[in-house]
């Protein structure tokens, strides 16, 4: 069972961080964020918040223009993996060399972490399809073989920035509900990135509302309901008083930002 949230301990936090880009362009203003290890987060807020540069900032991707992010007891190459929203795969590669990248990217051969590769796959329901190209999939496949390479080293933390939106409702409700059985199946920690209201509600145990211009966090919720959640949950007494509150933080970070 997991930690409740006030009980884990820290995995990063981001102190008084701001970015600015082209020298007046504030892109982030003050923001203090910290993530616990097993937090689900999203980030939720208008576009032009600043969500996805927050994320870029914890990969590692942009510096900070100022403020700090600290990793309790420091990072190495395997603590992070990261999914975009879009699946960003390579064409000519199969679904398993497309997983296996991260190790590529190290120097390791395949045939020493092909278990691992198999493993990640049967995860996102897709070892059958290890010798499939990218062109062979659907859109909601895709993703899967995109989150099964950013799990293939068991991180610590996966970022992922908006990974369903692209996809019609039925494949994304159904790669919500996978995605909660994955984090738990690699015990990692998620800062997710969106712009649903519903989304951030079934998935997240925190959801950090933010507003823009310049981006900055104004309100966090907590959603206490305990995990897994099904298709039950989505039309919960419990699930509708938790959107109307997120609802209600989203449009004050849109007025904000008007």
């Amino acid at each position: 069972m997991a930690l409740p949230i006030d009980q884990r301990p820290t995995l990063l936090t981001m102190s008084h961080v701001e970015k600015t880009f082209n020298g007046d362009v504030v892109a982030l203003k003050d923001m203090n964020l910290a993530v616990n290890e097993g937090d689900f987060v999203s980030l939720l807020g208008p576009s032009g918040c600043g969500k996805s540069t927050a994320l870029r900032l914890i990969s590692g991707l942009l510096p900070p223009t100022r403020g700090k992010i600290a990793w309790d007891g420091g990072r190495n190459a395997d603590d992070l993996g990261v999914v975009f929203q879009e699946p960003t795969l390579m064409p000519w590669a199969t679904v398993a060399q497309n997983v296996w990248l991260p190790f590529r990217l190290k120097g390791v051969p395949y045939n020493q972490v092909r278990d691992e590769v198999l493993e990640a796959l049967k995860l996102v329901g897709l070892d059958k399809f290890q010798n499939a190209y990218p062109r062979e999939l659907s859109g909601g496949m895709k993703m899967r073989v995109s989150i099964a390479r950013a799990m293939v080293t068991k991180p610590r933390l996966i970022l992922m920035d908006e990974p369903f939106a692209a996809l019609d409702e039925i494949t994304r409700f159904k790669l919500n509900k996978d995605l909660l059985a994955l984090k738990a199946a690699i015990d990692c920690t998620v800062i997710f990135v969106t712009h649903s209201v519903f989304e951030s509600v079934f998935l997240s145990d925190r959801i950090v509302v933010m507003a823009a211009r310049p981006g900055r966090v104004i309100h966090e919720l907590h959603v206490d309901t305990p995990y897994p959640r099904d298709e039950d949950f989505r039309t919960s007494a419990e699930y509708a008083v938790h959107t109307r509150a997120t609802s209600d933080a989203l449009r004050e970070a849109i007025g904000e930002a008007a």
